[in-house]
């Protein structure tokens, strides 16, 4: 039994006018819309994962706990990509210390970096990594290795899951900042096509996932959990 990550999820004040800023933003595409609902995706056979843009009426009050890191191919790339996004409408983050990645927001304040070129993420795709704050960064990254599936890489201060996939990398990095809010940015997995979809909410409950109220309707068809930390995501029903 297995469950793989499909999507990020963005909660959003105006999810298609946020979906298509995301979409020049990475040059990817709006693979679906509708009056609830605006996703993005990459080109068939480019690496990614979709993100998916869903209306929220509370605004946000907090930096988020999830956040998005663009790659860059050189210095020069990196400084063309800050240039082109704050030209259409990003907004700059100032740091107190001086760093080789960009902190940006996008419109609705949602913050997110374009990193200086790393190796690690070539071959990836414009999204370079999804980055999960976490008080215990090993703990966290294993318990979503069992989640996701992939290689674990542990270091002291950033726990890196490397997917099966092609696409981004799940980074969890060390926060001594408490989760406060429903995250804004949130995970959704899939279980296999031959699987099961309560079986494998079983299987993630007995690693330490607990159920979570979000306000779901109950007659939704995913189930709603939270990892050890606290962060939502989804198991959705098995799929082709």
């Amino acid at each position: 039994m297995a469950t793989r990550l499909t999507q990020v999820v963005i909660d959003s004040a105006d999810p298609t006018r946020l979906a298509r800023w995301w979409a020049v933003a990475l040059g990817w595409a709006i693979s679906y819309e509708d009056e609830d609902e605006s996703d993005i995706a990459p080109a068939a056979g480019e690496p990614g994962i979709e993100l998916v843009f869903l209306p929220v009426p509370e605004p946000k009050t907090v930096w988020n706990r999830i956040h998005l890191d663009l790659s860059s191919r050189s210095a020069e790339d990196q400084a063309a990509i800050v240039d082109r996004l704050e030209a259409n409408g990003a907004t700059r983050i100032e740091l107190a210390v001086e760093r080789p990645w960009v902190v940006l927001a996008d419109p609705e304040g949602n913050e997110f970096c374009v990193l200086e070129h790393r190796e690690e993420y070539d071959g990836v795709g414009p999204l370079a990594a999804i980055v999960v704050h976490a008080a215990d960064p090993a703990k966290t990254g294993e318990f979503w290795q069992q989640v996701a599936r992939g290689s674990l890489e542990l270091g002291d201060q950033v726990a890196t899951l490397k997917l099966t996939t092609p696409g981004p990398l799940l980074e969890f990095v060390r926060s001594t900042e408490p989760k406060t809010v429903k995250n804004r940015l949130h995970l959704d997995v899939r279980p296999y096509a031959d699987d099961d979809q309560a079986a494998e909410v079983a299987r993630l409950l007995d690693l330490g996932a607990v159920r979570t109220d979000v306000g779901q309707s109950p007659d939704v068809t995913w189930t709603v959990l939270s990892d050890p930390e606290g962060n939502e995501f989804c198991v959705l029903r098995p799929k082709d």
